[in-house]
């Protein structure tokens, strides 16, 4: 289970090319599929899940070294923050924040195509991501409590490079499924969502819920499908504790996809 994720991951592409956004270069990696012979602690959460995942992919680079890897910065006994990667690539050193996230394409939100972005609970939004990140975690480098790790490590705040390792997937409406997108990368889009008075749309197919730490595989046949019926019956929980799982579904035709059902 472990390798597949590691595979989605790694299908999993960058959430923007070439051209910044927000003031934020992306990072570039070019990874071909390994086998991953790490252990990680099935307790973390997804996103320090990933970073064990980023931490191999880098590990299996000639041209990259890595020197140091969640760096907590603290003011006495405050913390400041906390400085994701700091590696050398080509020689030149880089200070890497590292994000894997799923949005769900709404154009009711905003008027920018990042604007349109939104978490599947709706608690967060990529825009909120974006300015986090360009005025909070990577400004954290120049900060004065920074300084002192960094000479330690024999880094100099200035000659630094800034980048993200920002890969997505993306989700867009299902009534709406052919989305073509100017800023960020279509490629992301990995499947759909749906609320609860589309499902019966749905009634031919079959599901299955993964845990949350595979929500990184690429859907599969082999796992137990559930009819309708009772896939029905198991997400009203859902809906009551407002809480949108990511799903797998198989069309009668055997084609596999992935929806978030959505309680709003």
């Amino acid at each position: 289970m472990i390798q597949k994720r590691y595979e989605g991951f790694l299908k999993t592409p960058c959430l923007w090319k070439s051209k910044d956004v927000f003031s934020l270069q992306q990072f570039e990696i070019i990874s071909e599929s390994q086998t991953l012979n790490i252990e990680i602690d099935e307790q973390l959460r997804l996103g320090k899940y990933v970073e064990r995942l980023v931490a191999f992919e880098l590990e299996m680079q000639s041209n990259i070294s890595i020197i140091a890897e969640n760096i907590q910065i603290q003011d006495e006994k405050t913390t400041l923050g906390e400085i994701d990667c700091l590696l050398l690539k080509d020689g030149e050193p880089i200070h890497l924040e590292i994000i894997y996230k799923f949005y769900l394409y709404d154009a009711s939100v905003g008027t920018t195509e990042i604007d349109h972005f939104v978490g599947p609970n709706r608690k967060d939004s990529l825009k909120e991501k974006l300015t986090k990140l360009r005025d909070k975690q990577l400004p954290l480098l120049y900060n004065n409590m920074t300084e002192k790790y960094l000479t330690a490590l024999e880094l100099n705040q200035h000659e630094i490079k800034q980048q993200v390792y920002f890969k997505a997937q993306l989700f867009a409406p299902f009534a709406n499924k052919n989305i073509q997108l100017k800023v960020l990368n279509t490629a992301c889009f990995a499947g759909l969502y749906v609320n609860k008075n589309q499902l019966h749309e749905l009634e031919d197919c079959k599901f299955y819920i993964p845990n949350k730490k595979d929500w990184l595989i690429v859907p599969h046949p082999h796992v137990n499908w559930m009819l309708f019926d009772a896939f029905n019956h198991l997400v009203k929980d859902y809906f009551q504790q407002q809480y949108s799982p990511l799903c797998w579904i198989k069309f009668k035709n055997g084609q596999l996809t992935k929806i978030f059902l959505v309680w709003w």
